[in-house]
């Protein structure tokens, strides 16, 4: 499927910040199931592009000169398609040179409470060991944490979305990351983006890849329980979000903040 892609966020200060160092992982990597058309990455200040220690093209953005406004902006097309078994052939923007066993390290994010040990037995009972029961597991996470904007943050662990019971699709990667090492799958987070459809869920999207010995990586959208599809558009890869977020920095001064962030994600018999 043929993706056209719009993504612009817009920090505004009320006092004027003297310096900001922004790290961008918002450029979708070309894969065996991707193929990146074109791609314009739009910001004020300096940019110096490099590839992370995931595999994630990523760009430092420094601005030096005093600003009250910040506008961070990429628009592009992507082809994708997607295997309808999950699998992904190749790499798919994770440095292959990287352990396995990177990703089966909990984070502060991804961390097993009592709730989340529970929640795995009683889900899981014979392990995690392939496709359906992954399908399982994404379904069950669907139900447990029901989908509901602005109740969560980027701060959120994955134990407090499941003690709460509603979330949103970083939520649902980090319950399923957080189970599947609990199993000791290797389990990575993906960030990226996804055609809604008739769906109310944002255009910015994330899921999750899922390691099985004589498969590979399987790719799963725990948020629809079903593994991702050409509607699927990847950007980033990490051990949750912190390590794959699209936009994260520090600056000095600027008083207070206020983000606006706009996505869409549109097809090429959609009017723009």
């Amino acid at each position: 499927m043929r993706l056209s892609i719009r993504h612009e966020t817009v920090y505004t200060y009320t006092q004027p910040a003297s310096y900001t160092i922004q790290l961008l992982r918002l450029t979708p990597p070309q894969t065996p199931g991707q193929r990146v058309l074109d791609w314009t990455l739009d910001t004020p200040g300096r940019r110096h592009r490099h590839v992370d220690a995931y595999g994630n093209v990523t760009h430092t953005l420094v601005v030096s000169l005093p600003h009250t406004r910040l506008r961070i902006a990429v628009r592009g097309t992507v082809d994708v398609t997607a295997r309808p078994d999950g699998r992904i052939d190749g790499p798919e923007g994770a440095d292959e040179g990287l352990p396995r066993e990177v990703f089966q390290v909990p984070t502060p994010l991804t961390a097993p409470d009592e709730s989340i040990v529970a929640f795995g037995r009683a889900v899981l009972p014979q392990g995690l060991h392939g496709a359906q029961d992954a399908l399982h597991l994404a379904g069950a996470i669907r139900d447990a944490v029901v989908y509901e904007s602005g109740v969560t943050d980027v701060a959120t662990a994955a134990g407090a979305a499941l003690a709460q019971g509603r979330g949103v699709c970083q939520d649902h990667a980090h319950l399923a990351l957080a189970v599947a090492r609990l199993h000791g799958v290797p389990a990575r987070y993906v960030s990226g983006y996804i055609h809604p459809g008739t769906t109310q869920h944002a255009a910015s999207h994330a899921w999750v890849d899922l390691w099985f010995e004589g498969t590979g990586w399987l790719s799963l959208d725990v948020t629809h329980a079903q593994f991702t599809a050409d509607w699927h558009c990847r950007v980033a890869v990490g051990r949750d979000y912190a390590s794959a977020a699209p936009v994260r920095g520090v600056r000095t001064g600027g008083g207070e903040e206020s983000m606006d962030v706009k996505v869409l994600v549109t097809t090429p018999n959609q009017q723009q």
